[in-house]
């Protein structure tokens, strides 16, 4: 019998290690979970923060397969025994793939499966959806079909189905991940209420910077499979790797003070304004189905040679749907678009693909292959590339993302951030002139995503490169043209400096300033860029 007095999760001695592997994947781990606590799991990717999660909700052992060792109590009472429907009335998770999480046709029919599941009523039903969609502020989605909701609202649909079934335990995993800085801001401060309100909250993030806004009750940081702090914000602060997590800029500034940084070139080609545009938006306005309001309206964008773009905006303000009319996945309602001078209408995904790589936000929706690197070989394979270049390009690509001893490994047997890096790295493997990239950064610790970034545009081959981001930071560092789209438009186009130079209009664009774009707005006269807080710090003192 569950004993309400006792601490809502234990875990003590806690290793896992998956019947693929020979190492384990965590291992001596032991955490206690407090009522109304918010602890904050914090590491690189791949140190074991998910497999630590799902040993808690019962998919492991239940879905994955491997030795456990050590012991997991809810409320004073050992799942081992226990069914997943026995501790997912406890026990609530946001996965972090939201694709993988989404079963129902309409948002309201999301929410209420769980629910349903539980067999409760219809009155007793849409209540508990409609307030759990309403604290997340997308009540105004409950009719919509799930297939036509962006990355982000996705993330708030799922959100809301854990929500609906009102667990005393939340495991967020990367609960951020695809949220616009306001959606993300909402979301957190939802997180603190439940917290203050009794519920018990355990949360994996990358977007450390952002966590610390709420103030997490305890820090838990993560390496290689171990804990190696737990504690209070400051302690966390002082002794992280800043170059695995994102910390604030000026604790980044001070502790990397007279330590030497690599300095950062793009290898696209000089910008020459005047050169024919690669892909051109000439008025493009779109529609899901006939009689439903436009999500694009008008838009004209060129992009030429030379440029490193990233696209901003909030979430379902059309930037997937944008960049998927380049492609020529989605074709405009009016308007037209034309991939190096031919319009999309007239040519094939197939052969579109020989000018852009396109890397989905859902690594999901890419994924198919056995091994990885059959993943890899597939692309330049189809474009046909002969049998040598096909390996050398398999190998720069997975280098590229730092994922060279998954080879052999299925995809989607791996992380969510690291499928993420094979979903680049397949596309990577095309060599593309024009290369898009939709969140690339979704689930990726801060080394990673600044190193694959940096072999990107550092490495000669591609164009131009387009990415889709929420990440602020990232557009402002690597960045040379920032587009900004709220409610289907182009409201902001220019440079990193002239986009971000107003917060009031960040703010209504639902961007919020980060602490990176202040130190930058700071150092400005002295730097004349913007550049990461690491190599901000060789310029301060």
């Amino acid at each position: 019998m569950v004993n309400p007095q006792a601490l809502p999760l234990v875990v003590r001695d806690l290793s896992f290690c998956y019947h693929t592997r020979t190492t384990p994947a965590i291992e001596n781990i032991n955490l206690r979970l407090e009522p109304g606590q918010v602890v904050l799991l914090a590491g690189s990717s791949g140190c074991g923060k998910t497999t630590l999660m799902r040993c808690v909700n019962g998919l492991i052992p239940h879905t994955y397969r491997g030795s456990m060792d050590g012991e997991i109590e809810l409320y004073g009472e050992s799942i081992r025994g226990m069914g997943l429907s026995d501790i997912s009335r406890h026990v609530g998770t946001l996965l972090q793939d939201p694709e993988r999480q989404i079963l129902g046709t309409y948002v309201m029919n999301e929410v209420c499966f769980g629910l349903e599941s539980l067999g409760m009523s219809r009155e007793e039903m849409i209540p508990r959806a409609e307030k759990a969609l309403d604290r997340l502020h997308i009540l105004h989605l409950k009719d919509k079909e799930t297939h036509y909701t962006s990355g982000g609202e996705k993330q708030k649909v799922a959100l809301a189905g854990v929500l609906a079934m009102e667990p005393s335990i939340l495991l967020l995993d990367e609960p951020l991940a695809s949220l616009d800085p306001a959606s993300a801001r909402e979301a957190l401060l939802t997180f603190r209420e439940l917290a203050d309100e009794g519920l018990s909250i355990l949360l994996v993030e990358h977007r450390v910077e952002d966590v610390l806004q709420i103030n997490p009750d305890k820090v838990i940081y993560m390496d290689e499979g171990r804990v190696t702090y737990e504690g209070d914000v400051e302690g966390l602060l002082e002794t992280a790797d800043y170059t695995r997590i994102k910390l604030p800029a000026k604790s980044v500034l001070r502790r990397s003070s007279g330590i030497p940084c690599k300095e950062y070139r793009p290898a696209v080609p000089r910008l020459d304004p005047k050169s024919e545009p690669l892909v051109s938006f000439q008025n493009v306005s779109f529609r899901y189905k006939a009689n439903t309001p436009e999500v694009l309206h008008n838009i004209n964008i060129d992009i030429r040679a030379g440029e490193v773009i990233a696209i901003l905006g909030h979430n379902g303000s059309g930037k997937t749907t944008t960049v998927k009319q380049a492609l020529g996945l989605l074709k405009p309602t009016s308007g037209q678009v034309l991939l190096e001078g031919v319009e999309t209408r007239k040519t094939t995904v197939a052969n579109a693909a020989r000018t852009i790589g396109y890397v989905f936000q859902s690594p999901t929706q890419m994924l198919f292959a056995p091994t990885v690197r059959e993943e890899l070989a597939f692309g330049p394979g189809n474009l046909g590339f002969v049998k040598e270049q096909v390996a050398e390009n398999v190998n720069w690509a997975i280098e590229t993302v730092h994922l060279e001893q998954e080879l052999p490994t299925p995809p989607l047997a791996l992380s969510f951030g690291q499928q993420k890096r094979v979903s680049i790295a397949s596309v990577l493997s095309m060599r593309s002139r024009v290369l898009m990239m939709d969140e690339p950064t979704a689930g990726q610790d801060y080394w990673n995503y600044q190193s694959f970034m940096d072999t990107i545009l550092q490495t000669p081959g591609f164009d131009a490169i387009l990415f889709i981001t929420h990440d602020l930071d990232l557009a402002l560092t690597y960045a040379n043209r920032v587009i900004v789209l709220f409610g289907g438009r182009v409201v902001a186009d220019g440079s990193p400096h002239e986009v971000f130079a107003d917060d009031d209009k960040l703010k209504e664009w639902r961007l919020l300033p980060t602490s990176l774009l202040e130190l930058n707005r700071e150092m400005y006269p002295r730097t004349s860029q913007f550049l990461r807080a690491e190599a901000l710090s060789q310029l301060a003192g």
